[in-house]
């Protein structure tokens, strides 16, 4: 059984925290941006550690510019140079990435309290984005339900929209199997489900080419060392879309990635039906920010595995649909499941 209870948190901000206790873990989520804020793991030593990074107040959270914990949309990840056209017309969203629009704006999903709703085994966060919002089209309808049974937290997400529009909603949680704060992520071992992944040019948006992770350091369909494998990738770490579907490819649930830490036996299994996932190693973080417990989160300090449609899929006709239209459902489901080995 999963108990499920909520309290106001960030004073009188009309933000609260929802609580889902199972009796394998406890998950804490924010109705501001749908943020997992914590996910307490037992180690194999009995050890309950937080694992997600994250801020002792609400005002880390507002003013957070690395989308710690959220829900992020309407389109995570980047589309080139903020512009995309849908039925002949050119839309302009804000740059906020280099030359690119990243993850919905700068007041997205992420920055938003969402209505919650308890449901069985957890709870539903729910969203109306106005026609126009941040430059996108239609007034959408957004949910997502975070549901807990045992060692298994599923995200659940659903969206309608007025107009024909580009969605793409994941989740940007941080994670350190070791314990949030520590240092780096260098003792993880992680394998990706992928054949292929998406090159990028210098401002992070993918070419076009859907290339092979043979030969590569791309190649993490067995487990690797996240450290030495890091020195071997180009640029300052992964910060790139794996390929766990084609284009064409009917909606299924797959199993996407595992993540171990062999030290505390912490492992960490995603699946979803989302066609790719983003693996990152929080190279931008560098720091200056202070988390949960007064820690420092420092470049490598964490991982993302962020379940989504490929990056810039709107202005890529190669790569799977992004565009939702009146009448449609979008819906995704990512579960992940947190064990010991």
């Amino acid at each position: 059984m999963t108990e499920v209870s909520h309290q106001k948190w960030g004073g009188e901000s009309g933000v609260d925290m929802w609580v889902l206790l199972s009796p394998q873990l406890r998950v804490e989520v924010l109705t501001l941006g749908a943020t997992i804020r914590s996910v307490w793991s037992r180690g194999k030593d009995g050890q309950t550690k937080d694992v997600v990074l994250g801020f002792d107040d609400l005002e880390g959270y507002l003013s957070d510019k690395r989308y710690q914990g959220a829900v992020v949309g309407r389109v995570a990840n980047r589309i080139a140079r903020g512009r995309f056209v849908v039925e002949g017309k050119e839309y302009k969203l804000d740059i906020n990435n280099g030359p690119n629009a990243l993850h919905g704006g700068l007041q997205g999903f992420n920055k938003a309290v969402w209505l919650a709703t308890e449901i069985e085994g957890g709870v539903q966060l729910s969203l109306t984005s106005p026609d126009g919002d941040q430059g996108y089209p239609g007034e959408v309808q957004v949910s997502v339900s975070y549901t807990l049974q045992g060692e298994t937290l599923t995200a659940e997400y659903q969206a309608r929209s007025t107009k024909t529009t580009p969605i793409n909603l994941t989740n940007h949680a941080y994670f350190n199997l070791a314990g949030q704060g520590e240092t780096d992520i260098y003792d993880h071992q992680v394998s990706i489900n992928a054949q292929s992944y998406l090159p990028v040019d210098d401002t992070s948006i993918p070419t076009g080419e859907i290339r092979g992770v043979e030969g590569t350091p791309f190649d993490l369909r067995m487990p690797v060392l996240i450290g030495p494998r890091l020195k071997e990738v180009p640029g300052p770490g992964f910060d790139h879309n794996f390929c766990l579907s084609s284009p064409r490819d009917a909606w299924t649930e797959r199993h996407a990635a595992r993540v171990c830490h062999p030290a505390s036996g912490r492992v960490l299994e995603v699946s979803t039906s989302q066609p790719g996932m983003q693996f990152y190693t929080a190279n931008y973080l560098d720091g200056s920010m202070t988390g949960k417990g007064g820690s420092r989160y420092g470049k490598h300090s964490s991982f993302c595995l962020e379940t989504q449609n490929w990056p810039d899929a709107v202005n890529q006709v190669s790569f799977p649909d992004s565009l939702l239209r009146a009448g449609e459902v979008y819906h995704h489901i990512t579960r992940y499941t947190f064990t010991t080995a």
